[in-house]
C-alpha cells in the first residue's frame, strides 16, 4: 500500500512538473499560459519600441483561442483598442484575401493558373523586355507567375501611397497608366511585385463582373462573417466600429499621422480588425470553411498551400500567395504586411493548426516577427543547434560570391532606380580567413558556412532580421543577366552588382565629385574676386576668361540641381521622401537644368581641349581644369546611370 501512495504521488509529481514544460502547452495553448505568454510580450515590445496601438489574435483547432487590444485606437479621446470593432491597416497581408478571390474564381472554371494573362484583360502585358534583355524570349505571364511573384515586372514603389483621396487613382487606371517594363522572363527570378498583385485583383474584376471590393465582400467577407473589413478607401465604419489612429513616436510623444490611401487596392489597401482575421485563419486551417460558411473547397485550398516556386527543395518559396518556411522544425505559411505607419504579421502553423495575426501602428516593421519567434520558441521548442565548418578549400570557393547584392525587386527603367542603393535593399556578402561567408541583411551580421559548393546554412537559430522568410539557408544561382544571384526563402532574389552600381563606389565617386566642384568653385570665386578688386577686372584672355565663367556656371548648376534634389528629406512622421506619398510636381528651372547640364559640358571639353592646345594658365591650373572637366562628365555618367537625369 506504501508503495502504492508513493507512485501515484511521483507520478502526480511528474505530471504537474511536465504540465508547467513548453512541451506541454504546445499541445493545450488555449489555457492561461497563452494569455499570460502574450500579454507579457506584446506589453514589453510596445514598451520597447514605443507602439502606441496593436491588436493580436490566435486560432486553435478551429476556435479563437486569444483576442485582444493593446494601447489606445486614439491617444488624444483616450480610446482603447477593441480586438472586435477597431481596424488596422494590414498592407500587403490584403494579398492573401486577393489571391483567395482568385482561387475561388479558378475553382469555378472561369480562370486558368497557366493560361497567358492576357486573356482576361481589355489591354495587353508587353512581350517585350527592357534592357539589357530586349532580344531575350520569353513566356507569357500566368496567374501562377502572378501568385509566386515571377512575373518578372520591375518595381515602382513611389506610387504606393498617397494622403488626398485626390490623387487615388482607381484601379483599372492604376493598372494601365503605371505599368511597369518588364525586366526578367517570366518565371525565373523571385522579385515581390505589388503591381502584379494588383493585376490579379483585376482579373477578378474582369472575369466576375464586380468591382473587386464589392466581389471580396460577397464571397469571402460575408460567408466568414468579417463584417468590419473592407478594402474601401477610408473605411465607411457603422458603429461601434472604429479606426486606429496611426502614430509615430519623436522626440518623446506620439505623433498622429494621415490616413493613407494605398493605390493597388488589391496589393494593400484592407483594413481589418483581430476577429475577422482570426475567422479567415480558421477557414485556411480547416479546409475552406468557418462557422458553416464555405470560401473554397478543401481540395482547392490544399492546391493554393502547396509549394508553387522555389529555387530548390530545400528552401521555403512560395504557395499560390503564401510564403512558407521552417519555424522550430514546423513549416509555416505566412505574409507580412506594411503601409508607412502600420504593420502586420498572419502566420498559419498547419501542422499544428493554429494561426496568429499581429498588427500594429509605429513603424517597426518586424516586431511581428519577433513576437511569432518568441511564440514558437516558448510553445515549440527546439533543442537541436545548427553546427558546421567549412571544408577544405571553403575559403576559396566562398571568395568567389564576396561582393554587394542589390534586390531584383526594382526598377531599371524610372529614376527609382537608384533605390536598388538608397531603399535599404541590399546584402553584403563578406568571408572570414576561416572560409565562412558574412552576411550583412538589414544591419544584422549572420555568419554562414558551406553545406556544398553553393550552398551555405546559417549559424544563428531563430528570427532574423530578413522580412521575407528565415533567411536560414542561401543558395548560388545565376541570374539572366549573367550575374551571380544569391537566392534564399521567399518571393526575393539579391543580384550582385557591378563595381559602378554600388554602393560604395556610387558614394565614393559623389564625394570625391562633390569636392573637385565645390573647392574650383570657391577658388575661381576667389580668383575672380581678388582680380575685381585689384585692378577692377580679373586676370587673364577673354577665352581663359570665359573657361572659367562656364566653370563657375556649371558649378552653381550642380549645386542647384543637388539642392532641389535633396531638399525635401525625409518626413519623420512618414520617414520617406515626401515624393514617396505626393505626386512628382517637377519644376520648369528642374527640368531645363538636364540641358543645360549637357550644354555646360561640352563647353567645358572644348574650353579643356583649348587651354592645352592654346596653352592657357600655367600647366598646375591647366591639370586643375581638366580634373574639374571629368568630374563634370562624370556626375552626369552617375546621373545619367541612375536614370536622375535623362
Amino acid at each position: 500500500m506504501l508503495k502504492r501512495v508513493r507512485y501515484i504521488t511521483l507520478m502526480i509529481l511528474i505530471a504537474y512538473v511536465f504540465s508547467l514544460s513548453p512541451v506541454a502547452y504546445a499541445n493545450n495553448i488555449q489555457d492561461t499560459s497563452l494569455e499570460a505568454f502574450l500579454d507579457n510580450t506584446m506589453n514589453s515590445k510596445l514598451e520597447k519600441y514605443h507602439i502606441p496601438n496593436a491588436t493580436v489574435s490566435v486560432v486553435k483547432d478551429g476556435e479563437i483561442v486569444y483576442k485582444k487590444g493593446f494601447g489606445l485606437a486614439d491617444i488624444e479621446n483616450n480610446i482603447p483598442v477593441d480586438p472586435d470593432t477597431t481596424l488596422f491597416r494590414i498592407g500587403s497581408t490584403s494579398k492573401l484575401i486577393t489571391w483567395t478571390a482568385v482561387m475561388q474564381l479558378v475553382e469555378a472554371g472561369r480562370l486558368d493558373l497557366n493560361t497567358d494573362i492576357n486573356k482576361y484583360l481589355d489591354f495587353e502585358i508587353t512581350p517585350r523586355l527592357e534592357k539589357p534583355l530586349q532580344n531575350t524570349a520569353t513566356e507569357p505571364i500566368t496567374m501562377t507567375h502572378l501568385m509566386t511573384h515571377i512575373a518578372g515586372f520591375e518595381d515602382h514603389p513611389d506610387m504606393l501611397f498617397r494622403l488626398s483621396a485626390d490623387e487615388f487613382l482607381p484601379l483599372d487606371k492604376y493598372i494601365k497608366e503605371d505599368q511597369p517594363a518588364r525586366i526578367f522572363p517570366a518565371g525565373e527570378v523571385a522579385a515581390y511585385s505589388n503591381y502584379g498583385t494588383a493585376l490579379a485583383g483585376y482579373v477578378v474584376e474582369r472575369v466576375s463582373g464586380l468591382p473587386f471590393s464589392d466581389y471580396v465582400e460577397k464571397n469571402i467577407f460575408a460567408p466568414l462573417n468579417m463584417k468590419y473589413s473592407t478594402y474601401r478607401q477610408p473605411p465607411t465604419l457603422d458603429p461601434p466600429a472604429r479606426m486606429a489612429k496611426p502614430y509615430r513616436f519623436i522626440n518623446g510623444s506620439h505623433t498622429g499621422a494621415s490616413f493613407e490611401y494605398i493605390l493597388p487596392e488589391p496589393a494593400g489597401s484592407m483594413s481589418s480588425t483581430a476577429s475577422d482575421m482570426a475567422n479567415f485563419m480558421i477557414a485556411h486551417l480547416s479546409g475552406g470553411v468557418y462557422n458553416g460558411g464555405r470560401i473554397l473547397k478543401e481540395e482547392t485550398l490544399k492546391e493554393m498551400h502547396k509549394q508553387h516556386f522555389t529555387y530548390d527543395p530545400t528552401l521555403g518559396g512560395m504557395t499560390l500567395g503564401f510564403m512558407e518556411g521552417v519555424f522550430n522544425d514546423k513549416e509555416v505559411l505566412f505574409h507580412g504586411g506594411s503601409t508607412m505607419l502600420f504593420n502586420t504579421g498572419l502566420y498559419l502553423v498547419p501542422d499544428v493548426n493554429t494561426g496568429i495575426f499581429i498588427s500594429y501602428s509605429g513603424g517597426n516593421n518586424l516586431l511581428h516577427s519577433e513576437v511569432f519567434q518568441e511564440f514558437m520558441d516558448f510553445f515549440y521548442p527546439v533543442k537541436a543547434q545548427t553546427q558546421g565548418v567549412p571544408g577544405q578549400g571553403g575559403m576559396e570557393r566562398a571568395k568567389q560570391y564576396i561582393g554587394e547584392y542589390q534586390m531584383n525587386r526594382r526598377s531599371i527603367t524610372t529614376d527609382e532606380k537608384i533605390n536598388s542603393i538608397l531603399g535599404g535593399g541590399m546584402l553584403n556578402v563578406d568571408a572570414d580567413e576561416d572560409g565562412y561567408l558574412l552576411v550583412t541583411n538589414a544591419g544584422e551580421t549572420n555568419k554562414f558556412f558551406e553545406i556544398e559548393p553553393g550552398v551555405y546554412q546559417n549559424l544563428r537559430e531563430g528570427r532574423t532580421q530578413d522580412y521575407f522568410g528565415p533567411f536560414h539557408r542561401i543558395i548560388f544561382k545565376t541570374d539572366p543577366f549573367g550575374r551571380i544571384m544569391l537566392t534564399t526563402d521567399g518571393p526575393m532574389t539579391y543580384s550582385r552588382a557591378p563595381f559602378y552600381s554600388t554602393m560604395s563606389f556610387t558614394a565614393l565617386a559623389a564625394i570625391i565629385i562633390a569636392l573637385i566642384i565645390i573647392s574650383s568653385l570657391l577658388y575661381w570665386l576667389f580668383i575672380k574676386i581678388s582680380g575685381w578688386l585689384k585692378k577692377g577686372k580679373s586676370k587673364g584672355s577673354r577665352p581663359s576668361s570665359m573657361a572659367v565663367w562656364v566653370g563657375i556656371c556649371t558649378s552653381i548648376t550642380i549645386l542647384i540641381l543637388s539642392a532641389s534634389m535633396f531638399s525635401s528629406g525625409i518626413d519623420p512622421v512618414y520617414q520617406l521622401p515626401k515624393e514617396a506619398y505626393m505626386p512628382a510636381s517637377g519644376t520648369p528651372l528642374f527640368n531645363f537644368i538636364p540641358a543645360l547640364m549637357g550644354i555646360f559640358s561640352c563647353l567645358l571639353v572644348l574650353f579643356t581641349m583649348a587651354a592645352w592646345w592654346k596653352g592657357f594658365w600655367s600647366r598646375i591650373a591647366r591639370v586643375h581644369y581638366s580634373i574639374f572637366t571629368l568630374a563634370v562628365l562624370g556626375l552626369i555618367w552617375i546621373l545619367y546611370y541612375w536614370n536622375i537625369i535623362s
